[in-house]
């Protein structure tokens, strides 16, 4: 092969200087040149460098996707099918997931999580960028948007989610919930009626439930927190309209509900007196709950009927009091003489002993009162002759002798009567006082059953004092009828350890309510709720009822004489 020779001659190129070595530069601000020979980097060879442009732009953040004020035409129905209202559950406190704020909530409709915000910055956006769920609901002004784009989504399949977050009614809509039979069904097809649905028991909070459960079924109480705008009002009344409002849902996706949220502001303001954690007495409860109600509707503590809670529940109570002092013992004579005499004579003066001397002035006052206790007989201390503990049974007719103007009763140093005044609330309630404390137990029980009639109802004129000639005063001898709306019952339940049984009780409580539209009887246990027979409802341990006046007691009268017959 024959040698190739070089285009130009060497000799030729002496003169040419050889170009500069590449160097490299550390973070130091040193240089490594290709004869490995390093330089100091307070002289560093400045050259331009191509890749500086690039290595700027990599270095900026990425910018967030533009937010858009309305959807791309013809995707506005974009991302709602990833929607899953089976998760759904608006009945908890609105506080976000992450921050615990309860400022600009929005629940995300995908997982049924609640976060902060809708901004570049807020936990809503991350959680869409994250988990890739887009469709959030706003908790104060029920607007949904898409995220991360920003924008506001007007789809009328979206109404039955809001109407469940904040269910609205119509006047049309409240004056039927009386008059005809409902039934509605849940997303999984089950069928309900709405006002009568289960309550979530959280631990111990079943003392609230059957509360609730009772005053939702009080009609004007009921129809004030369904219709009036509420929203200028104090939180716990807001809640609690909300509460009524869920509860009475016919297009719910559940058939129960929690009072979850309540409880919590409950707890706040009664500083822990009311909580999910612990029991407490639903006497007590309905006392603090119907006074917060008034004071937050409104309601002054000196001027009588000043909000509805107290035009529905407040009456009169007439209290007659008289001071009493026991007789003086009789001298040694008239021992001798009464030990000497008959049996019979004996008996009349142990009783002379023992009576009282009344003082001649009596003083009179009149109270207002929301609710009316009734005291139980003492229940019998051994058993009967058949070596059997049988529940004593008493009327209520009998515990309402308490209030007729003529029986006494001692309390300290005084013998006070009762008497009911015109004109009567058009809701009575009544607390059967069933637990005491003594000295050797810190509670005592009374298992008295007392019974009563619901298909008959209830006369309290005998224990009215006559009108003064009102419009609204029933004439003399005339009957007032009360019917029964709520009947709150105790049921002792023995409390078991994770290995024994410790033999100590724990209460229960359930609420039977009456059902207009069918004529029926429901019972609400927390989440069960069951119909139950208007002819047993005395059966169980009475604590709390709820009478609702008849607006014609005429019609009705002769209702209640065709039964009797």
């Amino acid at each position: 092969m024959t040698k190739r020779y070089a285009s130009e001659a060497l000799e030729e190129l002496l003169d040419i200087a050889s170009p500069a070595s590449k160097r490299s530069r550390f973070d130091d601000g040193s240089e490594f040149n290709g004869n490995g020979n390093g330089t100091s980097g307070s002289t560093p060879d400045v050259r331009p460098d191509d890749d500086d442009d690039d290595d700027d732009m990599e270095d900026e953040p990425a910018k967030a996707p533009i937010r858009q004020t309305a959807p791309t035409e013809g995707y506005d129905d974009l991302y709602l099918d990833t929607i899953d209202r089976n998760v759904l559950d608006f009945d908890f406190e609105k506080l976000c997931s992450v921050s615990l704020s309860n400022i600009n909530v929005y629940a995300c409709l995908v997982c049924g999580k609640y976060f902060q915000g809708r901004g570049p910055k807020s936990h809503a956006y991350f959680h869409a960028l994250d988990e890739d769920h887009h469709v959030f609901i706003n908790m104060e002004t029920q607007r949904v948007y898409v995220l991360p784009e920003g924008y506001e989504v007007r789809s009328k399949s979206l109404d039955d989610i809001k109407y469940v977050a904040n269910p609205r009614y119509t006047r049309a809509e409240v004056v039927a919930l009386d008059r005809q039979p409902r039934t509605a069904w849940t997303l999984d097809g089950r069928a309900y009626t709405p006002g009568f649905v289960g309550m979530n028991n959280i631990k111990d909070n079943d003392y609230l439930n059957v509360v609730v459960q009772a005053l939702s079924h009080v009609a004007p109480l009921r129809n004030f927190f369904l219709l009036e705008d509420l929203s200028a009002r104090p939180e716990l009344v807001r809640r609690c309209a909300v509460l009524f409002r869920k509860i009475w849902n016919p297009r719910a996706f559940k058939n129960h509900v929690s009072p979850h949220e309540l409880l919590q502001e409950i707890s706040l303001r009664s500083n822990k007196r009311f909580n999910l954690t612990a029991q407490s007495d639903p006497v007590e409860f309905l006392s603090w709950f119907l006074n917060n109600l008034h004071l937050g509707l409104g309601g002054s503590r000196a001027k009588p009927g000043s909000s509805i809670v107290q035009r529905i529940f407040q009456g009169k109570l007439k209290m007659e009091s008289q001071a009493i002092t026991v007789a003086g013992r009789p001298d040694a004579d008239a021992d001798s003489a009464m030990a000497n005499s008959s049996h019979a004579n004996s008996s009349a003066n142990q009783d002379d002993r023992l009576r009282f001397e009344e003082a001649a002035e009596v003083k009179t006052d009149v109270h207002r009162f929301l609710l009316l206790t009734l005291d139980l007989p003492a229940a019998p201390l051994f058993q009967d002759e058949l070596e059997r503990n049988i529940i004593p049974q008493v009327p209520l007719t009998s515990l309402l002798a308490k209030y007729d103007g003529a029986t006494a009763q001692e309390r300290l140093a005084q013998r006070v009567r009762y008497r009911l005044q015109h004109p009567l609330p058009p809701y009575l309630a009544f607390h059967v006082k069933r637990f005491s404390a003594n000295k050797f137990v810190e509670e005592e029980r009374n298992p008295t059953i007392v019974t009563f009639d619901a298909r008959v109802g209830l006369d309290v004129a005998p224990y009215v004092e006559p009108g003064s000639g009102g419009k609204d005063d029933p004439p003399a001898g005339e009957p007032i009828w009360y019917d029964l709306v709520a009947n709150v019952v105790h049921e002792a339940v023995r409390a078991k350890e994770d290995v024994a049984d410790s033999g100590e009780e724990r209460k229960t409580w359930k609420v039977q309510l009456r059902d207009k539209g069918r004529d029926e009887w429901v019972v609400c246990q927390d989440l069960f709720v069951e119909k139950t027979q208007k002819e047993l409802l005395y059966l169980g341990e009475t604590y709390l009822q709820i009478w609702e006046r008849r607006r014609d007691p005429n019609s009705t009268t002769k209702g209640a004489k065709k039964r009797k017959t």
